[in-house]
């Protein structure tokens, strides 16, 4: 199969899956801001003198990641799943385990090991982190969380997973 078709035949849910990730960066960057300026400020006392950025990237993601659980189970990916909910959730902490690495690496390199510590670069390395897991996640999701229920398992009148619908 070649991308355009790979695309095509998931686009109502690959929408769907970039309007939740817009909102869950949008959650993730506020947070992560106003831990940044707030209660993780550099001249805060709160985390040590050194970990406040990665603290606050750390917690940022951890409240995204219940978001796009909540939104992704109920909208992008509803009607596909073959898991239980306890199941599904420590498979959903897995995936987003391997992301939280992913970003919260790019941030620590880019202030600790490179130096780029001003609050716009801080931002510009969440958002390379965020970047780069949101393809591990799509991945994570697609193949272990999240499956496309077979015509059998889905209930009448439901659409597959990937179908057209934008409700």
């Amino acid at each position: 199969m070649n991308v355009t078709a790979w695309v095509r035949e998931r686009g109502s849910q690959l929408a769907r899956f970039a309007a939740v990730g817009a909102t869950g960066v949008v959650v993730n960057l506020g947070v992560f801001n106003l831990l940044r300026l707030g209660p993780l400020s550099p001249n805060a006392e709160v985390a040590g003198d050194e970990d406040r950025v990665v603290t606050a990237k750390v917690i940022a993601t951890v409240v995204s990641i219940a978001f796009a659980w909540w939104a992704h189970r109920g909208w992008t990916f509803r009607g596909g799943r073959r898991h239980g909910a306890s199941r599904e959730i420590l498979l959903f902490v897995a995936v987003n385990g391997v992301a939280l690495v992913l970003e919260a690496a790019v941030v620590a390199t880019s202030h600790h090991g490179l130096g780029y510590t001003s609050l716009l670069a801080d931002n510009v390395a969440s958002v390379i982190g965020i970047g780069l897991a949101t393809i591990a996640r799509y991945a994570g999701y697609s193949l272990f969380v999240f499956h496309a229920a077979t015509p059998a398992q889905r209930p009448t009148g439901e659409p597959p997973a990937s179908g057209g619908d934008a409700a």
